[in-house]
């Protein structure tokens, strides 16, 4: 069975760390100076986000997980760098930059998990010089005992040309998967990948088609693909479920949330169970499959969440 397969195996994960910061409390009335609710505080809570939500997902699936990326010299990337290690993902592939602060997405919640609003602190400059090559000195590393490749663009600045370049090359050098989470601004940046999991509005910006029906899906994943010079395509479709091409085959894959809390991190678990399976040696299809029933569960938890084989396993 997959799911037996999926222990042990070895994913390298590069891209865009991040600390996703919640502040919650309850709301009773607007406030006087504004028409804004005032939110009483209750508690805080900081969880993983980005490229090491994740690595979280992987690890909860029971694969390894490695980290690549780039944080500020500050408490936020301290907190980080323990969360991951906490939850035994590998940080050796971590770089410090002072010049850049470690990016925390702080979002103020209610009770009943409604955001108020969020803050953003974040250095978004691309990796390039020295930097840039410390994380290419990075990947040329730690792609020696990976199975699969993926990589978490959030243009946060971790994912430069050159990166992506050298993420591709490492993946084909050992003939291992290579998968990408993209953004519109970098999809020249990913050609040769053998995976890109765009969402229905990445899609649609980076092939000028609306996506409205599984025939549009159909259509747009082919020039996506041609667009962006991957082997395979796998659209994400909130709701519609997922769309996936390869090299031989075009399917559709209904969406399986039982009920939607939070769509936050739904992406991070699709490719993130998706690279586990691939590194099993799971075909494309059956990889989709596992990732499509992984993001059903995960949108029904609130924020940044993991999936684990036990829940897997009972949903099938």
């Amino acid at each position: 069975m997959l799911l037996d397969g999926l222990a042990g195996r070895s994913v390298l994960i590069i891209g865009d760390l991040m600390l996703d910061h919640f502040v919650i409390g309850r709301v009773d009335r607007i406030s006087p100076e504004a028409p804004v609710p005032i939110v009483h505080f209750d508690h805080e809570q900081y969880r993983m986000g980005g490229a090491a939500n994740v690595a979280h997902n992987v690890t909860a699936m029971g694969g390894r997980a490695s980290t690549i990326g780039i944080l500020g010299d500050d408490a936020d990337a301290r907190r980080l760098v323990g969360e991951l290690s906490r939850a035994g993902i590998g940080t050796d592939g971590i770089i410090t930059d002072s010049n850049r602060c470690t990016t925390r997405k702080l979002r103020v919640v209610t009770t009943r998990n409604q955001q108020v609003a969020r803050v953003d602190y974040e250095s978004d400059t691309e990796a390039s010089g020295a930097l840039e090559a410390s994380v290419i000195g990075r990947i040329v590393e730690l792609a020696k005992t990976a199975d699969a490749i993926l990589v978490s663009d959030y243009l946060k600045g971790a994912i430069s040309r050159g990166v992506a370049k050298a993420t591709v090359d490492a993946g084909r050098a050992r003939r291992i998967p290579v998968l990408v989470d993209p953004k519109v601004p970098h999809i020249d940046y990913y050609a040769g990948a053998s995976v890109i999991t765009p969402n229905h509005h990445e899609a649609e910006s980076v092939t000028h088609m609306r996506i409205r029906s599984a025939d549009e899906a159909r259509d747009a994943a082919r020039r996506f693909r041609e667009r962006a010079g991957c082997d395979s395509v796998l659209i994400t479709r909130g709701e519609h479920g997922m769309w996936l091409l390869t090299p031989e085959t075009e399917m559709a894959l209904p969406a399986e949330a039982r009920e939607v809390a939070d769509v936050t991190g739904a992406g991070d678990t699709v490719i993130g169970a998706l690279a586990l399976a691939l590194a099993a040696g799971a075909s494309l299809p059956d990889a989709a499959r596992l990732a499509n029933r992984a993001a059903g569960i995960v949108v029904g938890k609130f924020g940044p969440a993991t999936v684990t084989v036990d829940e897997l396993r009972r949903l099938l």
